[in-house]
């Protein structure tokens, strides 16, 4: 049986390379925007997967910009009506179908309040795409499978292309450029043994840090809607307060251990997991020899996040028919979802 989702997980790679041969020229232009107005705060506005995408995001602006980085509880302007003053940030929407009301709305009130609004959409003739100043294309062209997967890949790409042009970093974009052919590789990595020590878990923590938090979030939503596992995220430096006493004999834990500053802390804590009894399931590259996983590399470091989860969507999916499910169809769930 070849899914949908099967299919649109491994378009990934193309519809990065579509959006920079389309719409790279676009992220320059809104880059020296930006450099030229020095927004002094970035606000997101996202739900689900693309909620994940703008964490990353966030990030990524944080780290190579220095500007503060929200992500905006939506309610906040859809339903209580906040007086925010967002005079002087950029407002950057990230949506699938850019039509859900509560993204909608917030970047109509942040471009009357003087923000400069941007979307990252993947329907240029949204609603959304509509409301704000600046849409950029994701390119991830038609995605039917409920799980979004190459939509979120070109979310995160649109993200580190942005921050890339605005902060004028060649290095970030050089990897971008080298992006597309890197994931292609990425995507052939066996995960297969995740499968089968997750096949008969009904529940899973799955663990990240820094830029791979993001990550980490995807996979645990993915972990939910589409193999029906009970699954929480956190960062390596949380889950040793609340989330460490339902760590017992077999508790299953995914830990995505990419290169950089925590790295070494994500290798510990497995090693700690593994001798409270835990089914540990590090992720890790190469030269980690503890890993179960082998964690696939980015172009650059930055870009690790993404390689990371094109690795990881191909083991979910297979993990979800192993344990009888449709990861096209997860149960309750429709492709757009309408909130305020």
């Amino acid at each position: 049986m070849t899914t949908c989702m099967w299919k649109e997980m491994r378009e990934g790679a193309a519809a990065i390379a579509r959006q920079a041969d389309k719409q790279d020229a676009r992220y320059a232009e809104l880059g020296a925007r930006l450099r030229h107005t020095d927004p002094h705060a970035l606000v997101t506005v996202a739900r689900g997967s693309s909620d994940h995408a703008a964490a990353y995001l966030a990030y990524l602006t944080m780290l190579r910009l220095g500007r503060l980085s929200v992500s905006l509880p939506m309610s906040l302007v859809t339903l209580y009506d906040a007086p925010l003053d967002v005079a002087g940030t950029v407002a950057v929407a990230i949506s699938q179908s850019g039509r859900s009301p509560d993204v909608v709305e917030p970047i109509k009130r942040f471009r009357q309040g003087r923000a400069q609004t941007v979307a990252l959409v993947n329907d240029a003739a949204s609603p959304l795409a509509e409301a704000a100043e600046w849409t950029l294309p994701l390119e991830a062209g038609p995605e039917y499978a409920v799980a979004a997967t190459k939509s979120y890949i070109a979310s995160l790409a649109a993200g580190a292309r942005l921050v890339a042009h605005w902060a004028d970093d060649a290095q970030l974009l050089n990897g971008l450029a080298a992006l597309p052919d890197n994931l292609a590789k990425a995507q052939e990595v066996d995960w297969s043994h995740g499968v089968e020590v997750l096949q008969q878990a009904e529940r899973i923590m799955v663990v990240g840090r820094g830029l791979t938090l993001p990550v980490a979030l995807e996979a645990a939503l993915k972990c939910k809607e589409t193999a029906a596992i009970q699954a929480e995220a956190f960062s390596g430096a949380e889950i040793k307060h609340g989330p460490m006493a339902l760590i017992d004999e077999g508790y299953p834990l995914l830990i995505f251990a990419p290169r950089g500053p925590a790295q070494a802390g994500l290798i510990k804590l497995a090693e700690e997991m593994r001798g409270r009894g835990a089914k540990v399931l590090l992720a890790a590259p190469t030269d980690v020899a503890e890993r179960e996983l082998t964690l696939p590399l980015g172009p650059v470091p930055e870009l690790d996040p993404i390689a990371a989860i094109t690795a990881f969507y191909p083991m979910v999916e297979a993990l979800a028919r192993a344990r009888g499910y449709d990861p096209d169809q997860p149960r309750h769930l429709n492709k757009v979802t309408l909130t305020r």
